[in-house]
């Protein structure tokens, strides 16, 4: 199964429209967090019709994961407690989001909400916990805005900014594989990176640029090889073996990674808010 992993697009259009031209190349998208711009001049009510729009057509070409990330809190539940409502109409466009728990091939997916306050974080505790009994013979894959604490993916060059409740879940449950994003200059700050592993999990952080493309990851689970692609350059591991640092630069695409599920910056598509 081939995947793109991105993360903090924050209402960047030219980010969106490379991630509509993207989709097609692989067979899984997944957005973990942060789709809408809290400090945008946009109102908050259109970012969220655009960017709806946006998620429709991605799912419409290829399957679409999204978590909500701090950003993307748009009102208040029955507790009082700050939740992406807007999230909620993803479901009806056949788009996996906060709660849910689907299976892909030999994978399963549990797609974390951002938690304001305890009762959310309570629903989170138990749905990992459920899915944990679900988890025999499959990979397990959480999509969770995010990172934990003490990790290099959560690293902003000058402390750890991660959750300290992911670090203990990560170290309780033992996932394959945690995807988030949230700290944006992970991967491009001395001691940052935009991949770690704790015990047997392997921890992603796309990290985030401005302008198009956004920096992104695409997995192969096949191969068991990952690539981060970004304006500092190309990196790759093998989920295989040991995690080496430094990480050293790639010269070239893998085979895998054919030129279909990376097109050009340079490629222009109509902007879908027009």
């Amino acid at each position: 199964m081939r995947c793109l992993f991105v993360a903090d697009l924050h209402y960047s259009l030219p980010q969106f429209d490379w991630l509509l031209r993207s989709a097609p190349g692989y067979d899984l998208v997944v957005l973990a967090g942060d789709a809408l711009d809290v400090s945008s001049i946009v109102d908050f009510r259109a970012q969220t019709l655009v960017v709806r729009k946006y998620l429709q057509r991605v799912a419409s070409v290829t399957r679409l994961f999204v978590c909500s990330g701090n950003h993307d809190l748009d009102s208040r539940d029955a507790s009082g407690e700050k939740v992406a409502r807007w999230m909620e109409d993803v479901r009806a466009l056949e788009i996996a989001g906060d709660g849910d728990s689907p299976i892909i091939e030999d994978a399963l997916f549990t797609i974390c909400p951002w938690w304001d306050g305890p009762m959310v974080r309570e629903r989170l505790i138990a749905q990992i916990a459920a899915d944990a009994m679900r988890r025999q013979g499959l990979r397990w894959v959480w999509i969770h805005h995010a990172p934990p604490r003490n990790s290099p993916t959560s690293w902003s060059g000058a402390r750890t900014l991660g959750d300290a409740d992911l670090e203990q879940w990560i170290s309780q449950y033992q996932p394959d594989i945690v995807v988030c994003g949230h700290i944006h200059q992970s991967p491009f700050v001395k001691g940052g990176s935009w991949v770690d592993r704790i015990g047997v999990t392997w921890i992603f952080n796309a990290g985030h640029q401005f302008g198009a493309p956004p920096a992104y990851i695409a997995l192969e689970t096949r191969v068991g090889e990952a690539v981060w692609i970004s304006a500092m350059g190309m990196q790759t591991v093998r989920l295989d073996a040991p995690l080496l640092r430094p990480i050293s630069p790639a010269a070239a695409f893998p085979e895998w990674l054919e030129a279909g599920a990376a097109p050009s910056p340079l490629d222009r598509s109509a902007d879908i808010a027009s």
